[in-house]
């Protein structure tokens, strides 16, 4: 059984499929909603189980240690705003952030930084992380829909708050990465309107982000010094964030 009580705020596609998959794991689940008393909410709660309950956003967020934002982004300063003091806890933010369609019909980020760093300033005592938003619900819901492995890039200034994202992502079937400081977000939410295209496009089928590993940089003692003209790239004090490792690692650098 899991320590750690969840709170998933929003009880729409995203709340219902990470709620039941964390349940069963063995984590306390609380729905934070605007009617929890709902018969949707409720049909909710008995498809979830095991003890699972619902309550305000407010009163499940106190409750809680991690707390998953899954909200759309219109009410997300309102419900945040509302929360309390989140010092010490972990708030995961799968959201959608503010986007338009182009002309052309593409969409494109409006946010001068990201969501998730907007985030990190309503909230600036909280540990705030960037994941789970470049996938599907139905991977949530089944890892093995997407037939192979699906990779969760996670961004987020705090190396514990990553480690326990990585962690929930690795037992939910998924393939947790490292993707750096939170404003990496910037990014993470860009492959999210990436992940948009085929349906943009209105293709036959979509895709689901995969990323190989490789020792390549390694094993050529790359350090990209041609390019930007440094050579080292994080300062001795930056603590990295461990992963789970749900892949098979590269195979040893050979002797050319």
């Amino acid at each position: 059984m899991q320590e750690e009580v969840i709170a998933i705020l929003g009880t729409g596609d995203m709340g219902n499929s990470f709620g039941p998959r964390l349940a069963e794991l063995g984590y306390t689940v609380i729905y934070g909603s605007r009617s929890p008393e709902s018969d949707r909410v409720v049909a909710l709660l008995e498809k979830t189980g095991h003890g699972a309950t619902a309550t305000s956003s407010p009163e499940a967020a106190q409750k809680a240690d991690v707390v998953i934002l899954a909200l759309p982004w219109a009410p997300m300063e309102t419900v945040i705003k509302s929360l309390g003091d989140m010092a010490g806890k972990i708030i995961i933010d799968l959201s959608w952030p503010e986007a338009k369609m182009a002309d052309d019909g593409y969409w494109q980020m409006t946010m001068a930084t990201s969501g998730a760093e907007t985030i990190q300033g309503w909230l600036p005592n909280a540990m705030v992380v960037k994941a789970f938003g470049t996938t599907g619900t139905n991977v949530i819901d089944d890892p093995n829909d997407a037939g192979g492995p699906v990779t969760i890039p996670i961004a987020s200034d705090y190396p514990r708050a990553k480690e326990v994202t990585g962690r929930i992502a690795a037992e939910l079937g998924l393939d947790p990465v490292d993707a750096g400081p939170l404003r990496m977000a910037r990014n993470i939410e860009a492959m999210m309107v990436l992940y948009m295209v085929p349906l943009t496009q209105q293709r036959d089928a979509g895709w689901e982000f995969y990323f190989r590993r490789t020792n390549y940089w390694l094993c050529n003692e790359y350090t990209g010094e041609e390019e930007v003209g440094v050579g080292e790239y994080l300062p001795e004090s930056e603590v990295l964030a461990e992963m789970p490792q749900t892949q098979e690692m590269p195979e040893p650098c050979r002797l050319k």
